[in-house]
C-alpha cells in the first residue's frame, strides 16, 4: 500500500486548449522541483489517450516568463507599454470607450472576439457588446475559419453543426472524401480514424494541391489547382448523374431543388473540369467509382475548400454531391466540416458573430430578439441590428470605428491583407486587448489586460462534433491575472450599464446557466445541458432541449432542420477565383498550418520545443519553379502579391503543383504570409479568400 508521501497527485480531467478536437487529457502537479503541471493520458472518445506535440506541451505557456501577469498601459511620456494596476487600466478603458461612444455614437466602438474563447466568454462578450456598449460592431476570428461551411449548412440543412455525427463514425463508413484538410498536421490524433477506416476495408480520397502527409494515406489523391474546388465538386456530380449513381428515392423523399442543381452540374463535363482543375478525367471517374461503390460515404471539408470567395458555393456543391448519392441523413453517411479553432463551433453559436444571438438565433429575427432580450432583461428594441463581418470591421478601424476591444485574437498575423489591417489598428483612437501573451496585436494596444488561461479557469467548449465539454481549472492563476469574465463584469459595472454587473457574473457556471435559458428553443439548444451532466457523460451533444434528453450525437436521421424536413439542393455553378494569375503574378499562393504551430502562433511560438520544431516561415515550391529562380533549399526568396510581400527560405519539393507555392501563416515579421493574401469576401459568408491569390517569387538577397 502506498504511503501518503508516495501517493500520486490528483488528476484534473480536462481538454487540450488548441484545436476543435478538444482532445481529453489529465493534468496533475509536476513531480520535479520546478513545479508546474504534467499532462497524463485520458481515455476520451475523440483521441482515446493520444495527443499531438501541441497538446502534450500545453502547460509550458502557463509559466511566468512566457505570459502576461500584470496590466500594461501605453504611457504618453514614453510611448511604451508599462505596468499599471488593474484599477488604473480598467479606469482608462472605461474613460476612453465612454468618450468615443459619447462623441461618435455606440457603433464607433467595436469588439473583436476569438474562436478559442469558452462558450461562457463568447456569450458574455456578445451580450456586453450589445447591452453595455450598445454597438452592432462585433465579430470574431471564427469568421476566418468555417463561416462558408456554416452558411452552406444553413442553406442546405437548416442548421449548422460542424460534424452532424461523432468523429468515430468516420472509421466505420465505406468511403471518405477529405477535401482541403491536412489532418495529419492540423489535428493528428484524428488520423487514427482514417487509418481505422482503411483497416476496416474503407477507402480514402484526399483532395489537396499538395501531397501532404494526409494525402500519403489516401487510396486516391486529387491535386486541383487552388481555387478550383468548386469545379471539381460539380464535375464529380456531373459524373454521378451521367453514370446513373443518383439515389432517386432519397432525392424524391428527402430533398428539394434537385432539378435546378442537376442542370447546373451538367454544365461541368469531365473534360472541362480537367482543364479548370488540372485533375485528369480518369481520376475524376475513379473518385466517383470509389465513393458510389461503397455502401456508405462521407465528405469532410476544411479550410482548403472553404477559404475562398466562392467558399459557400463550394461547400454547397459538395453537399449536393452527398445528397444526390443518398449520403446524408443516414447512419455512417453525410457531409461534415472539420472545424479549426478550439471553440469555433460554440464561439459562433452564442453571440460573437455579427448577425447572431445565443442559441444560433438570427439577430434580425424579431422573435429571437424578444426571447434573448427577455433573458437579458432589456427592451428588444434596444438591441442593435447586425454589424460588419470580421474583415469589414477591421477595414473600418480608424474610420467609422474609432475604438476596439479585442479578446482572444491576433488579427495582426491572422487577418488577410495583414499590413493594411495593422495600419488600420494603428489609426484607432483607442485599442484595448485582453490576452494571455503580448501578441503582435496586443503590442499595438493602449491597454493590455492579462487574462487567465485554459488550465486556470473553468468553462465549456463545443468541439467539432457538437459535443459540449467541460474544462475544469487545475491550478490557481498568478497574482495580477483575472478572467475575461471578471474583466467584462468590471467594465459593465464601471460603464454604468442599466443591466447591472450582477447580470455579468464572473462565475462561469452562473454564466452557463443564463446561456442555457438564452439558447432554449434555438437551433443550438443547450437548455438541457448542465456542468454535472457534461462531467458524468463525457460531454453532451446539442441540441439537448431538456435535462432528461439524451442529447443528439447524430443529426438528420429522421428529418433535416428545415421547415418541411427536407434538405435543400442549392443551384451553384463554377466561378473563377477573385484573382487570376498573369505575366506579372504567374503563380498561385496557398496558405496553411504546420504540425508544431497553431493559428497566429501567439502561443505556440513561445513554447521552446514547438518553436524548435518549426522556427519560422518558409516558401514551399516545386523543383521546376526553383530551377527557374536558380534557388535551392534554404535560399531566401521573396513572394510578392498585389497587396504586399513576404520573405522566407525556399523549401523545394515535388509534393506540390508546379503552378503553386505554399506558405504557413503562423509568423509575424518579414515572413508574414498574410501580407499577401486577398481579402475578397464570399458574398454569403464574408469569408476572405485566404487559400488562393496570384503571386510572383524572386530570389532574395541573403540577410546581412
Amino acid at each position: 500500500m502506498l504511503t501518503d508521501a508516495l501517493a500520486p497527485a490528483p488528476v484534473t480531467a480536462t481538454h487540450c486548449p488548441y484545436c476543435s478536437l478538444q482532445c481529453g487529457m489529465g493534468l496533475r502537479a509536476a513531480s520535479d522541483a520546478a513545479g508546474g503541471l504534467d499532462v497524463v493520458p485520458r481515455d476520451f472518445p475523440v483521441n482515446r489517450g493520444a495527443l499531438c506535440g501541441k497538446g502534450s506541451t500545453a502547460p509550458a505557456l502557463l509559466a511566468r516568463p512566457l505570459r502576461l501577469t500584470e496590466p500594461l498601459i501605453r504611457r504618453p511620456a514614453s510611448g511604451r507599454l508599462e505596468p499599471a494596476s488593474w484599477d488604473e487600466a480598467l479606469a482608462l478603458v472605461v474613460e476612453r470607450l465612454g468618450a468615443v461612444r459619447r462623441d461618435h455614437g455606440a457603433d464607433a466602438v467595436g469588439v473583436f472576439g476569438g474562436g478559442g474563447l469558452t462558450n461562457e466568454k463568447a456569450y458574455a462578450l456578445g451580450k456586453f457588446a450589445r447591452v453595455v456598449l450598445g454597438t452592432s460592431q462585433i465579430d470574431y476570428n471564427g469568421r476566418f475559419c468555417m463561416s462558408s461551411a456554416a452558411a452552406a449548412h444553413q442553406r442546405a440543412f437548416g442548421v449548422d453543426r460542424g460534424l452532424p455525427f461523432p468523429l468515430a463514425d468516420v472509421s466505420r463508413t465505406g468511403c471518405v472524401i477529405l477535401t482541403g484538410s491536412n489532418m495529419a498536421e492540423t489535428m493528428p490524433p484524428a488520423v487514427r480514424h482514417l487509418r481505422e477506416l482503411r483497416e476496416n476495408g474503407g477507402t480514402l480520397i484526399v483532395v489537396d494541391p499538395r501531397r501532404t502527409k494526409t494525402a500519403e494515406l489516401a487510396d486516391l489523391h486529387l491535386a486541383p489547382r487552388p481555387g478550383t474546388d468548386l469545379a471539381l465538386a460539380l464535375g464529380l456530380l456531373h459524373l454521378v448523374v451521367a453514370q446513373g449513381h443518383v439515389d432517386e428515392e432519397f432525392v424524391r423523399e428527402r430533398t428539394a431543388g434537385w432539378e435546378a442543381a442537376r442542370a447546373a452540374a451538367m454544365a461541368h463535363w469531365p473534360e472541362l473540369v480537367e482543364r479548370i482543375t488540372g485533375v485528369p478525367v480518369p481520376q475524376l471517374r475513379a473518385a466517383v467509382d470509389l465513393f458510389c461503390g461503397a455502401t456508405d460515404g462521407m465528405v469532410l471539408t476544411a479550410r482548403g475548400a472553404e477559404q475562398h470567395s466562392t467558399g459557400t458555393d463550394t461547400v454547397g456543391a459538395w453537399i449536393n454531391f452527398c445528397l444526390a448519392t443518398g449520403r446524408a441523413g443516414r447512419p455512417l453517411s453525410g457531409y461534415g466540416c472539420l472545424t479549426g479553432q478550439g471553440n469555433g463551433q460554440g464561439g459562433r453559436e452564442h453571440g460573437q458573430k455579427a448577425d447572431q444571438l445565443p442559441g444560433y438565433r438570427k439577430l434580425a429575427d424579431p422573435a429571437a430578439r424578444a426571447h434573448v432580450a427577455g433573458v437579458w432583461g432589456v427592451d428588444p428594441d434596444s438591441l442593435p441590428g447586425p454589424g460588419r463581418s470580421a474583415y469589414e470591421l477591421l477595414d473600418a478601424l480608424g474610420g467609422e470605428v474609432k475604438a476596439l476591444l479585442v479578446m482572444g485574437s491576433n488579427p495582426v498575423v491572422s487577418a488577410p491583407r495583414a499590413t493594411h489591417v495593422e495600419g488600420r489598428l494603428r489609426e484607432l483612437d483607442f485599442l484595448a486587448v485582453a490576452d494571455v501573451v503580448l501578441s503582435e496585436t496586443a503590442a499595438l494596444a493602449d491597454v493590455v489586460l492579462p487574462v487567465t488561461q485554459w488550465a486556470e479557469e473553468t468553462g465549456t467548449m463545443t468541439n467539432l462534433e457538437g459535443r459540449v465539454l467541460l474544462r475544469r481549472a487545475a491550478i490557481t492563476p498568478p497574482d495580477g491575472v483575472r478572467s475575461d469574465l471578471h474583466v467584462l463584469n468590471s467594465l459593465a459595472e464601471k460603464l454604468g450599464c442599466e443591466v447591472t454587473a450582477k447580470k455579468f457574473p464572473a462565475d462561469p457556471e452562473e454564466v452557463f446557466e443564463e446561456l442555457r435559458l438564452a439558447s432554449a428553443g434555438g437551433a443550438a439548444d443547450y437548455s438541457g445541458i448542465t456542468y454535472a451532466r457534461i462531467e458524468a457523460e463525457d460531454g453532451v451533444f446539442w441540441p439537448c432541449p431538456q435535462e432528461g434528453h439524451p442529447g443528439t450525437p447524430r443529426l438528420f436521421l429522421d428529418r433535416f432542420a428545415t421547415e418541411d424536413g427536407r434538405a435543400r439542393f442549392v443551384e451553384v455553378s463554377y466561378r473563377e477565383v477573385d484573382e487570376e494569375t498573369d505575366a506579372a503574378y504567374p503563380l498561385v499562393l496557398t496558405t496553411g498550418r504546420v504540425l508544431a504551430q497553431y493559428q497566429s502562433g501567439a502561443q505556440t511560438r513561445r513554447v521552446p520545443g514547438l518553436n524548435a520544431a518549426a522556427p519560422g516561415a518558409y516558401v514551399e515550391m516545386h523543383p521546376l519553379v526553383a530551377d527557374r529562380l536558380g534557388v535551392g533549399d534554404g535560399d531566401p526568396v521573396t513572394v510578392t502579391s498585389r497587396r504586399g510581400r513576404a520573405t522566407a527560405p525556399a523549401r523545394v519539393t515535388g509534393a506540390i503543383r508546379s503552378d503553386t507555392v505554399f506558405m504557413p501563416f503562423h509568423w509575424a515579421g518579414e515572413g508574414r504570409a498574410n501580407n499577401l493574401t486577398n481579402p475578397a469576401l464570399d458574398p454569403v459568408s464574408k469569408m476572405p479568400a485566404f487559400k488562393a491569390c496570384a503571386v510572383r517569387v524572386e530570389r532574395a538577397a541573403p540577410a546581412g
